[in-house]
């Protein structure tokens, strides 16, 4: 329950390389790198609800840990996967509906801050969020 309540957008790092790679369009990619985004948390057990607030759009999110679930990514590349918890760190495995490719996602609360990691065929980038 570490992570519940709201966070918002800090800081990026290797970002734009990592929607690159995703094969996000340029215009996208740098709209993305400021999208104001704000994840508000709410953990119940293993349940999970996250909204997540940009200046480009807002979606809730309801998921179970362990449980697979579809995700649609704010440039509209379709997901489907898993969330589960590895001790202090949300982990989640996803594969693109579109070609099947794994997506690696982990949450984790560092010095205070929510660093947000993502791994895509061989390129890493992070976000890192102040709780509000």
């Amino acid at each position: 329950m570490a992570f519940n309540g709201t966070w918002k957008i800090d800081r990026n790092e290797n970002y734009d390389k990592f929607m690159e790679q995703l094969g996000v369009n340029v215009v996208k990619r740098k709209l993305g790198e400021h999208d104001n985004l704000k994840l508000t948390f709410e953990q119940n057990g293993d349940k999970f609800h996250i909204k997540e607030s940009s200046t480009f759009r807002t979606k809730e999110i309801d998921f179970t840990l362990g449980v697979q679930f579809d995700y649609s990514m704010a440039d509209g590349t379709d997901l489907v996967g898993t969330w589960v918890l590895e001790g202090d760190t949300l982990k989640g495995t996803f594969n693109r509906k579109d070609n099947n490719k794994l997506l690696i996602t982990t949450r984790s609360l560092v010095g205070g801050e929510l660093v947000q990691s993502y791994s895509y065929e061989g390129v890493d980038a992070k976000r890192i969020f102040k709780k509000q």
